[in-house]
């Protein structure tokens, strides 16, 4: 049955999985929520006084160099490959041992990231042709200009890749409130730059540039008393013998591809963009932004809590409470996955307009940017669900059949590009559109080869449920759907409407999509006490 209570069998009464692990999750899910929200009034601010003219996409460009950096380097496949030798090593070894690993690691990584920014700074013209080839092909402002903003914005690497690092420690530890925090800041920086601080350059675009420097600096001194209160503060000291370094690099190194196929995609789409109109940068880029609000909150938030626990689980050899936190964050990114993707489907012109047909961004930039949005969103349950089941490789320390999925989907990727990109520019002008569909459907084809990776390995066995829950879900999206259809059938001036018209409209389509789909889950028989139980059966 559907409805009534759902009786747990013998078996569901036993521990599966750590009991903090739905509250770490909402803590960690809490700050991000907090950071994404700021980053859209950021984007908001930037869309009003940047549009999506030449200025905006250089600086978009000069921005995502160094935060897709980070992403490899801090967040993507250096969390993923040190996050789990950390975690051998307070399971397996002393106190004095970790710190021995730390100072090392902060040494070499600290180093050389150093040699790694000064190079790129010194040769921002060439990184500029690389990454964007339109803009060194047409020549002019926005090519010059993405060149002195690399120059600035660079440096940011390195100091978030330590934050990044920083963050890993707190994290092993079980700090997550800290680094999930932390890039609250960022978004403070890059407002307080361009609302106050750029009226004071020759070009405004150029206080973005230097708030992201100052956005870097402020996130690492922010994390590193919460470092000296554990006892773990590192005292550089680059040792590339140590064991410890060495078998991270080991797991890094593949890792970078393994993890990060999707980021490598979307750097790919801005290459690609960038030869495509002007303002395709742009809207790929907003369209990006409020895919990954999702993505991030629950997504990130739920495989940066689930990556320390499957670690000291395997370091265990607990298999059995291993394959039931798989299962539970499963679970529980799926319930938010599709719901979010269908309703940034159905509302995306809406939320556009809402966040940024302001200024200079104007109702053609909205309905592009909702197109590429929509391609975003289909990929959406599929780049969540990456996130949870790379940490189900990484945290055995098996870098290398991740890697080898990575690259699978990265050529899908590239053959999808040129599949769907001439035909939509050729017949329709939306060559951007393209880009991002080709990047959701080789992350469906990279999700689909880790799931059955993991099935293939024996070490995820699917709980009893599924298909209870996946009934369940169908009747709770079908219902949400039809409200947000219907709703939005009777709200149809967006364009002509003040912003306070547009927020308040806006914000009773969400709530009426968020409660017609929690009631349906609760009519269906889903109880939170379920969730925090990890169990849907009839």
């Amino acid at each position: 049955m559907l409805g009534g209570s759902i009786p747990l069998t013998e078996a569901e009464q036993q521990p599966k999985a750590s009991p903090g692990l739905l509250k770490s999750s909402l803590v960690v899910s809490a700050f991000t929520f907090l950071s994404r929200i700021l980053g859209l009034i950021r984007d908001v601010v930037l869309a009003r006084f940047l549009g999506a003219d030449a200025n905006a996409d250089a600086f978009i460009v000069a921005f995502k160099i160094p935060n897709f950096m980070r992403r490899l380097f801090a967040e993507g496949a250096f969390a993923q490959a040190f996050v789990p030798v950390l975690s051998e090593y307070r399971e397996k070894g002393s106190q004095a041992a970790v710190r021995q690993l730390l100072n090392a690691v902060a040494g070499c990584l600290g180093s050389s990231l150093l040699l790694l920014t000064a190079l790129v700074v010194s040769a921002a013209p060439v990184v500029t042709m690389l990454f964007a080839p339109g803009f060194y092909m047409e020549g002019g402002e926005r090519y010059e200009l993405a060149s002195d903003m690399i120059r600035i914005t660079f440096p940011y690497l390195l100091l978030i890749s330590l934050t990044g690092f920083a963050g890993a420690i707190l994290n092993s530890y079980d700090r997550f409130a800290v680094p999930a925090a932390t890039p609250v800041l960022l978004n403070i920086c890059l407002i307080s730059a361009a609302i106050w601080a750029s009226p004071y350059f020759e070009k405004p675009v150029m206080a973005l540039a230097w708030g992201v420097m100052a956005a870097g600096i402020v996130q690492l001194l922010f994390q590193l008393p919460f470092l000296y209160q554990l006892r773990l503060l590192p005292y550089p000291k680059a040792n590339w013998k140590d064991p410890g370094v060495r078998r991270i690099l080991k797991l890094m190194a593949p890792a970078i591809f393994g993890v990060s196929v999707s980021q490598i995609n979307l750097l790919l789409d801005t290459v690609l963009a960038s030869l495509l109109p002007l303002g395709s940068v742009t809207w790929l880029y907003f369209s990006d932004r409020l895919a990954e609000l999702p993505l991030g909150v629950f997504g990130i938030a739920v495989a940066t809590v689930i990556l320390p626990s499957l670690s000291r689980q395997h370091s265990a050899d607990k298999p059995q409470q291993f394959s039931a936190t798989m299962d539970w964050a499963l679970r529980l990114v799926l319930l938010i996955a599709v719901p979010a993707a269908l309703a940034l489907m159905l509302l995306a012109e809406p939320i556009l307009t809402t966040l940024f047909q302001y200024g200079k961004y104007g109702v053609e930039d909205i309905q592009m940017a909702a197109w590429s949005l929509r391609a975003y969103s289909f990929g959406l349950v599929a780049f969540m669900l990456i996130k949870i089941l790379a940490p189900g490789y990484f945290s055995r320390q098996d870098t290398k059949t991740p890697v080898k999925y990575g690259i699978i989907a990265m050529v899908a990727n590239m053959v999808l590009n040129i599949a769907f990109v001439w035909p939509l520019y050729t017949y329709m002008n939306l060559g951007h559109v393209g880009l991002a569909l080709a990047t959701s459907c080789s992350a469906f084809l990279n999700a689909g080869l880790l799931f059955v990776g993991l099935r293939r390995q024996q070490v995820f066995q699917a709980e009893p449920g599924w298909w209870a829950l996946a009934l369940r879900m169908l009747l709770a999206n079908v219902v949400m759907a039809l409200v947000l259809l219907y709703l939005s059938s009777l709200w149809q001036d967006w364009y002509q409407w003040d912003w306070w018209q547009r927020s308040y409209t806006m914000l009773a389509l969400v709530v009426a999509g968020l409660l017609s789909y929690a009631l349906s889950l609760l009519i269906s028989g889903i109880r939170p006490h379920h969730i925090r139980q990890k169990r849907y059966d009839s």
